[in-house]
């Protein structure tokens, strides 16, 4: 018997358990010490964004959006229904209300050609999930907010390193929501970030980030005390998150080559499949790939169920990924009643391979021909 494969294996170069000890030496382990500022100059240098801040989470710099966007409700948010609920509940929290838009059939983004038939006058944002590090198509995301003044909001949870048109996925709406859960390309365990790319919004962004109050311009000694100036919460990161976060971002290139090689691998192996009608991720001219995670579109939830069954029973551990959220037990009764298909067919019929840095050729082999062995008698 062979020993299990996970989903998911978290990334360790050996230095964040150096660093994090460095951080708690230093005595600054509160939020915006030295690691901090290392990761923000790196975000800021090395992908163009205007201004960062790392937050607890993507949930987190999601709900500053919201906040800095002066959402209220009664106001309208363009969300994909194939998501994961933080990309609408950052809005709800707000009180707007959520209007939820159909994913492609080329892949799982939000379907920009139907975007303009879902505003009206009181709709805000609209905010593109990347799916799998791979872009939207935001030339036509774009033209359609700035002919019905909206703000876009990327939803940049999976896109770390991974570009549209030559510009880093994140720089290119008004404001961008990053993750690095262990199950991203580069982690701290739980954190985010929150892309600026107005600057007009960073004093603000700064202020609701340290809970509505001027604390970080007391300390860099530009105010003489610090008071509530604004609304906000706790979304400061500890440095030794910070710490971890940068012992990763020093291995970017070499994670990124291995992650790319591993996706690469999959399609080329497992693209025989389309001709039996099982779908695989693709990739638009305007995309690229960063090898964040690896797809198959099966044919039926019938099929889905039966391949997951049949590779757990094997010792390979595949999932499924969200579930509608037009369909949800908490939103249903506020949906519109539009059909969503193709929402609808992601969420009963793709499935994730393991992705993750230390998965073997061998293993990975393994993992190919059990999904070929699979396909060869069902």
């Amino acid at each position: 018997m062979y020993p299990a494969i996970p989903f998911n294996k978290p990334y360790f170069s050996g230095n964040e358990t150096r660093y994090i000890e460095q951080a708690v030496r230093s005595g600054k382990i509160s939020g915006d010490g030295l690691f901090t500022h290392r990761v923000h100059r790196f975000f800021e240098q090395q992908l163009g964004f205007q201004k960062v801040m790392l937050t607890t989470s993507c949930t987190d710099a999601l709900e500053m959006a919201a906040l800095l966007l002066n959402i209220q409700p009664g106001d309208e948010v363009l969300v994909p229904s194939f998501t994961f609920v933080s990309t609408a509940n950052a809005f709800v929290l707000r009180g707007a209300k959520i209007v939820f838009a159909d994913s492609t059939s080329l892949n799982p983004n939000i379907d920009a050609a139907a975007l303009e038939s879902l505003i009206t006058p009181r709709t805000r944002v609209v905010v593109p999930v990347h799916y799998a590090g791979i872009a939207c198509d935001m030339d036509a995301i774009q033209a359609v907010a700035e002919r019905q003044g909206l703000v876009v909001v990327e939803d940049a949870a999976h896109a770390i390193d991974s570009y549209h048109r030559g510009r880093a996925l994140g720089s290119l709406g008004t404001l961008a929501a990053f993750s690095f859960h262990e199950t991203k390309n580069i982690i701290s365990g739980e954190g985010g970030m929150l892309a600026i790319n107005d600057v007009d919004y960073g004093p603000r962004a700064e202020v609701i980030r340290e809970k509505g109050t001027t604390r970080a311009a007391f300390f860099r000694g530009e105010v003489d005390k610090y008071g509530w100036v604004d609304v906000g919460s706790s979304f400061l990161p500890s440095d030794i998150i910070a710490a971890y976060l940068w012992a990763q971002l020093e291995n970017l290139a070499d994670i990124q080559r291995q992650r790319k090689t591993i996706w690469q691998r999959y399609y080329t192996a497992l693209t025989p499949l389309r001709a039996q009608g099982i779908g695989l991720p693709v990739l638009p001219d305007y995309a690229t790939n960063n090898g964040h995670l690896f797809y198959l579109v099966c044919r039926s939830l019938t099929e889905r169920t039966a391949l997951i069954t049949y590779l757990k029973q094997r010792g390979v551990w595949i999932v499924f990924h969200y579930l509608s959220l037009h369909k949800s037990a908490y939103y249903k009764a506020q949906h519109d009643s539009r059909a969503l298909p193709w929402a609808d067919l992601y969420s009963e019929r793709l499935v994730r391979l393991p992705l993750f840095y230390e998965l073997s050729e061998t293993d990975q082999d393994r993992i190919i021909n059990e999904v070929l062995g699979f396909y060869q008698t069902y």
